[in-house]
């Protein structure tokens, strides 16, 4: 079976389910292609609010598939260093999507995998699920900013305690460290992270987009230049509709209906 990546809509939420159970949904360059189409298409509708990146069947996803990466030792060292510029352009399109994007994790969640997931906004994980940065493990080193979220996540000691190490980690210990957003029941990722995407998908998305583009910003400069920042996020913001709504439904005790 070929790895695809599956896309579908439940209300203003696109699903995106990495397909490829035979090999633990593990990806390949097809699946990055689609993964920023996706994405693309979404941005540009004003019927999606935000995203969920699932796995198909009993596991998120494994990381690379090991057969292609040896298949590649064969060939030219450009053909790899081209599938992980796929990789990192799905990665980049994930981290500057101006709408929520949530993962929703069953089973294991490895290499690429786990990268994929921490360039997520949001993580959901079942209770049982496990992750591990295994490069390591077959002498390899990270892709996919591994080493730029966990870095930015966790002290140094814990990040490279996972990416040395190859170590796994469950999510109920992601989650005391705050890497996993929230813990599900066994089968229930997808049902919870789609239960919040529909409470995010009811706030103004003019301002979910600030949020997300200031939380980028914040650890690139200085705080002068993050308060510059807010401030003309907050007046531009301020000034659009949505606040106009918000303000008044707040005032007469009804829900707002943001557009």
């Amino acid at each position: 079976m070929t790895a695809s990546l599956k896309s579908h809509t439940h209300g203003q939420t696109m699903v995106l389910t990495i397909s490829n159970p035979e090999h633990r949904n593990a990806l390949g360059p097809d699946i990055y292609v689609a993964g920023v189409e996706a994405l693309t298409a979404a941005e540009n509708s004003r019927d999606i609010r935000s995203v969920v990146i699932t796995g198909e069947g009993r596991h998120f996803c494994a990381g690379g598939n090991l057969q292609r990466l040896q298949a590649n030792r064969q060939l030219d060292p450009q053909v790899q260093a081209d599938s992980i510029d796929g990789l990192h352009s799905w990665i980049d399109s994930i981290r500057s999507f101006p709408k929520p994007v949530l993962a929703a994790i069953e089973g294991s969640c490895a290499g690429a995998g786990f990268s994929l997931a921490l360039a997520c906004d949001l993580m959901v994980a079942a209770q049982d699920s496990v992750f591990v940065m295994a490069y390591v493990n077959v002498a390899l080193s990270p892709d996919g900013g591994a080493t730029w979220s966990l870095l930015r996540s966790l002290p140094r000691s814990t990040a490279m305690q996972l990416l040395m190490g190859g170590e796994r980690i469950d999510a109920p210990r992601l989650q005391q460290l705050g890497v996993v957003s929230r813990i599900s029941a066994a089968g229930q990722a997808l049902t919870d992270a789609l239960a919040w995407a529909e409470q995010l998908n009811a706030r103004a998305p003019n301002a979910m987009a600030s949020i997300k583009e200031l939380a980028n910003e914040a650890h690139n400069q200085p705080l002068h230049a993050q308060l510059v920042a807010e401030r003309d996020h907050f007046v531009r913001n301020l000034h659009h509709p949505n606040a106009g709504e918000g303000i008044s439904a707040f005032i007469e005790k009804r829900t707002p209906a943001y557009r």
